[in-house]
Formats: C-alpha cells, sequence, structure tokens
C-alpha cells in the first residue's frame, strides 16, 4: 500500500505513479492511495487506485488545507476522512506500508498518518513500513527542533527510509542533520524517473516540438510568472525565429490560461503556442532545442536525463528553498542554466535561453535514474525477508 499526498504541484503523485508501476513489473500488488487533487492523464499501473477526498494548501505558507469546494478543511472533515482511509487500510492489510515524505513532511496531514501507522504497528502481522522521500527536503530544515521530531517519529514507526536521489549529486545530510543515526535504515536508490525504454518514439509525420524552445512549470498554480515571462521573453531572444511552445499546468485555472494564450498571441503571433500539459512531456524533451522550467524534481531529472539545454528558475515562493538549492548544484556543475526567480524577468530570461543556446547540451555524468527499479528491488527484498 503506497499513501501519497500532494499539496501545490504534482511531483509527489507522479513520482508514487512511477513507483508503483516498477511494483507492479516486479510481480507486487499495488494499491496506490492519493489524498491529492486528481491529476489528468496521470495514471498509474496499479491493482487498486484510491482516491480520498480531496485536499490542497490553500497558500505557500502550507499550514492551511482547503477541500474540493476551496473551503478551509475541518475537524469534522479529517475525522471523515481518517476513517476513510483506515477503512482503505483494513481492507487491503498490506505486507507492505509505503509512505511518501512522512515523516521528513507532510505535517498537515498527521491526524490521518498518525492513526494509520498505529494501526500498521498494532496489527496482528505488522508490516513493513517504509518512508519515501525525495533528494531535498522542502521548507525551512534550520530548526533542529523540527528535524529532532523528524528522527523522533522514524524511530518509533518506520524500519527503512528510501531517499530518490544520488549522493554523488546530492547527499541526505544536506537538509536532514541526523543522517548518522538512520544508519543502514537509509537507501540511496537513484533518481525516479520515466525510463528511456518506456518513452515512446516520435509517431510517423509528427514532429511537433522538434527544434522548439519548450516552456513548463510542472502541474501547480505557481509557474504562471515565469510562463508570463517567457511569453515575452521570445521576442527579446536569439531563437525568436523558432518556435516556442508554452505547457501549463492544470493547477492554473481556465481564466488565467485564456489571458496567457491570448498575450502569447498579442506577443507573438502563431509562432507560440499555448498548451496543457502533455501526457508525452518527455518526447517533446527529447525533441527541443532549449527547455525552460521550474527546478522541481520530475522536471530536473527528466531534462538531465535527455541531455538537453536548459534554463531552470527554482520556485523560492514561502519558505520553499528544496528547487533552489538543487538548482544551484547544477549549475555548479556546468549542467544548466540557472536564473534565480528574484531575477526573473523577459530580458533576464531571454539572455539566459542565448547563453544556453551557447554552450554544449549538458551530460549528467554517473548519476544513477534507475531509483524505481532499484526501490521495487528492495521492496521485493524486505517482503521476502518478512516471511522468512
Amino acid at each position: 500500500m503506497v499513501y501519497v499526498q500532494h499539496l501545490l504541484g504534482t511531483g509527489h503523485l507522479k513520482r508514487a505513479a512511477l513507483l508503483s508501476d516498477a511494483m507492479t513489473r516486479a510481480g507486487m500488488a499495488v494499491t496506490l492511495v492519493s489524498g491529492g487533487f486528481p491529476v489528468p492523464d496521470l495514471v498509474a499501473n496499479v491493482a487498486r487506485w484510491v482516491q480520498l477526498p480531496p485536499v490542497r494548501a490553500a497558500d505557500l505558507r502550507f499550514k492551511s488545507l482547503v477541500d474540493d469546494r476551496r473551503r478551509p478543511v475541518d475537524d469534522a472533515w479529517r475525522q471523515t476522512r481518517c476513517e476513510t482511509l483506515l477503512s482503505v487500510w483494513r481492507e487491503t492489510q498490506p505486507q507492505l506500508l509505503l509512505v511518501e515524505l512522512f515523516p521528513f513532511g507532510r505535517r498537515q496531514m498527521r491526524f490521518e498518518l498518525l492513526p494509520l501507522l498505529d494501526a500498521a504497528q498494532q496489527a496482528p502481522n505488522p508490516p513493513v513500513i517504509v518512508s519515501s522521500v525525495r533528494d531535498v527536503l522542502g521548507g525551512n530544515q534550520d530548526d533542529p527542533q523540527r528535524q529532532q521530531r523528524m528522527l523522533a517519529l522514524f524511530d518509533q514507526y518506520f524500519d527503512h527510509v528510501l531517499v530518490h536521489g544520488d549522493p554523488s549529486l546530492v547527499p541526505f545530510e544536506r537538509t536532514f542533520a541526523h543522517v548518522p543515526e538512520l544508519g543502514d535504515r537509509l537507501h540511496y536508490t537513484g533518481y525516479v524517473v520515466e525510463t528511456r525504454a518506456s518513452i515512446g518514439s516520435v509517431p510517423a509525420g509528427r514532429d511537433d516540438g522538434n527544434g522548439e524552445v519548450l516552456v513548463s512549470a510542472g502541474g501547480g498554480a505557481v509557474g504562471l510568472p515565469l510562463l508570463r515571462a517567457a511569453v515575452r521573453a521570445r521576442p527579446l531572444s536569439q531563437l525568436a525565429g523558432v518556435r516556442w511552445r508554452v505547457l501549463v499546468g492544470a493547477g492554473i485555472g481556465e481564466a488565467a490560461f485564456a489571458d496567457l494564450t491570448a498575450l502569447a498571441l498579442a506577443v507573438n503571433g502563431n509562432a507560440m503556442v499555448v498548451e496543457r500539459n502533455r501526457a508525452d512531456f518527455t518526447e517533446l524533451l527529447q525533441r527541443c532545442r532549449v527547455s525552460i522550467s521550474q527546478a522541481g524534481y520530475n522536471t530536473v531529472i527528466e531534462t538531465l536525463q535527455s541531455g538537453v539545454r536548459s534554463v531552470m528558475v527554482p520556485f523560492a515562493g514561502g519558505s520553499e528553498s528544496e528547487q533552489s538549492l538543487r538548482a544551484r548544484l547544477l549549475a555548479a556543475r556546468g549542467w544548466i542554466d540557472l536564473l534565480e526567480e528574484s531575477d526573473l524577468t523577459p530580458e533576464a530570461l531571454a539572455h539566459m535561453v542565448d547563453h544556453a543556446v551557447a554552450r554544449g547540451p549538458s551530460v549528467a555524468a554517473a548519476t544513477r535514474f534507475d531509483g524505481a527499479d532499484t526501490s521495487a528491488s528492495l521492496v521485493q527484498r524486505w517482503l521476502l525477508e518478512r516471511k522468512t
């Protein structure tokens, strides 16, 4: 049983889906439980997909949650959702429970996660309990008491933590101070990304995206300033003569999408395409000349895997530092061109695009992209050990 909750973007759900796919390929029956809003075109090959009553963060502070009618959730809502999750647990009776991000994040979801973990521990045949985290923890990680609470909860409930990263690029201790205390319970898996073997070839006669500038900002709403800047940057760039394709996530509403489309037409005419996010994003990435994006986990890894020249503008709203840390480490290696969000203007973005064109393609030498299959192998091993 895999539990995942995305509150702002959609990267956490995508990573959980890729992990679930890999475990299914390895012969396991996976129940994927999602607590965030549904994401169009995102599917996973699982035995069962359970959609809980969805919830998202009310704002960038992540302290308040709202339901599908944008109403603040109350204690009655929390109790109902907790009971729903526990009902799924009782129906599933899994041999292994994988919880995405907690206890290293998702404090807002303790109202249901602590009862779930208590139920798992108290079961007649307790499951293996695993935490699944990305390479960099988000939020403010400078609070030693907060980090100590993370460790205490991990010690209380969890058997293992899968860190979906590569320590040669970003060691987990960059954002979690108690790595030594985790000992052999910590397992680096490599990055979780769609494998090249599963990326489809270009259909005959179809070349959309070929040689274009590809602009994306994930599935959330926080990338709208970047998309607007990119619309205005095209005429200022050396690549003003090629088509730019702007992908807009589901988190950006229809009114804002229409405004962005109108702006693109006014500034660039038919030389810029504005459309919703596409399921073939990785294929578009393979074919584009330059990628402009934020620096979320999934986009970064897909970009590095493709080897495309890229300009990244890490999201730094609220107390978020995760994207900035990752992007700065990549820029220091010369793998990407970095533009800080505080410096974002159409002129600055056009300049960085020109700089990316002038340098060679990025080569993420020796970086591991086998995180999904490695995670599935570890889970399979722990399940076998549980039976013996």
